[in-house]
């Protein structure tokens, strides 16, 4: 559990023999039993260097989605902002490591902003989300604007990065 109603820390216990390692992220009885999401229409990856941060990254309804993420080579400190205005929790920010030896990784709901920072070169994430991207849909909050002091002082931004909307000005369509 994390204090953000529905943000989960999920772990996948490794399984190691002679052949090497195996981890298990998704099970359709696990996540129906707890009443995750499972129709996972979309998956892909990042490659990123040091500094990178990547975020915070959205899609609007009707195109929003849960997201499952996960690492599986290198270091991220990761950061979910809770963006649903009737949440008890509005506004505020989640973080943790996740990298590629304790098995964690992490459930997002809907009406959750997710980005990262890449701690490590080389870095690898994963992303499993149930809608495909939309461009009409996509969006963003810009990732210095809510409270959290990143570990980086200049970061390896995209310019669409830079360019969103400061928290302040954002009207949550959640």
């Amino acid at each position: 559990m994390t204090p953000l109603d529905g943000l989960l820390i999920l772990q996948a216990v490794p399984f190691q023999d002679e052949r090497g390692g195996f981890r298990k992220l998704f099970n359709e009885d696990f996540f129906r039993e707890h009443g995750l999401a499972t129709d996972f229409r979309e998956f892909y990856y990042s490659v990123n260097r040091k500094g990178v941060i990547r975020g915070m990254h959205f899609q609007t309804p009707p195109c929003d989605h849960e997201k499952l993420v996960y690492v599986s080579k290198g270091r991220i400190l990761d950061v979910v902002l809770d963006i649903r205005k009737a949440s008890t929790t509005f506004g505020k920010y989640f973080e943790t490591e996740l990298n590629d030896t304790d098995g964690d990784y992490l459930y997002i709901p809907k009406g959750f902003a997710h980005g990262f920072c890449s701690l490590e070169e080389g870095t690898v994430v994963h992303y499993a989300q149930t809608s495909c991207y939309d461009r009409e849909h996509d969006s963003g909050i810009f990732y210095r604007s809510f409270g959290y002091t990143w570990p980086t002082e200049d970061p390896v931004l995209s310019p669409r990065d830079g360019s969103f909307p400061a928290f302040q000005d954002f009207n949550s369509p959640f």
